[in-house]
């Protein structure tokens, strides 16, 4: 499937981003896939190749274009734990700076440009998101509740906090239907209580489920923490509420 890079004007600048399409002239469902922290690389350009090759038109964001292109960080080959935590002192400082604001800004952006490619289908899209993608997924889902219809999560960052404005309080404007992958230890107890109550009360419907063996990270194929049955499962979980909620 071919990919291309691609510029998305925003109220702060020009966002690069993926763009992933499929054989012939659409028009496709579209997906809106936010990566985890490390940002976009090749691994993110080989799985929205994977769903592309599926029927879907796919857009990956980077949302740290306002300190720079992709790729943002020099990552080696294969994060390890020894790289990892090393990386991260580059890497937090970006993803304190991505605020709820800015990130709300981005998704109606990323939005209109990705329902407005001319092979793009005039239905609903999905947001999806990794780790800290996850988060935005969630943003994105309830600040836009008419055009999102699908959300799914992976190994997801902080879901639920104790902020005002933490993702899960906003659920009560949620319409789109939910699938959470977690990691064994992404989310207490309390915590997954916590967000199935405020989905519950929201009537949508969703799905959380712990992989088992698996660790934070577990679908990133240019880790240590990758996890081929996790990734299995994920692809599944997700192709399968894509083929439920999008036309």
């Amino acid at each position: 499937m071919p990919t291309t890079t691609v510029q998305i004007p925003t109220p702060d600048g020009q966002a690069d981003a993926i763009a992933a399409s499929p054989d012939g002239d659409g028009p496709h469902p579209g997906v809106l896939l936010y990566p985890d922290a490390f940002g976009p690389r090749p691994v993110l350009r080989e799985m929205a190749t994977e769903l592309a090759g599926h029927g879907y038109y796919v857009l990956v964001p980077n949302v740290f274009y306002r300190h720079r292109p992709a790729p943002v960080f020099d990552l080696p080959e294969h994060i390890t734990a020894e790289n990892r935590s090393g990386l991260f002192g580059e890497i937090m400082p970006l993803v304190d700076a991505h605020t709820a604001e800015r990130t709300l800004r981005d998704a109606e952006a990323f939005l209109r440009f990705l329902t407005t490619r001319p092979d793009v289908g005039a239905g609903p899209v999905a947001a999806i998101g990794y780790c800290m993608g996850a988060v935005l997924a969630m943003r994105t889902a309830t600040a836009h509740p008419g055009q999102v219809a699908a959300v799914a999560g992976f190994h997801p960052g902080a879901l639920v906090t104790d902020a005002p404005d933490s993702p899960h309080r906003q659920i009560p404007n949620l319409t789109a239907q939910v699938h959470l992958g977690l990691a064994e230890n992404d989310m207490t107890p309390e915590a997954i209580a916590e967000i199935s109550q405020a989905f519950d009360t929201a009537g949508v419907g969703y799905t959380c489920e712990i992989y088992p063996g698996t660790v934070h990270g577990f679908t990133m194929s240019d880790t240590e923490a990758f996890d081929p049955e996790g990734s299995r499962r994920h692809w599944d979980r997700l192709l399968d509420l894509l083929s439920r909620t999008l036309t």
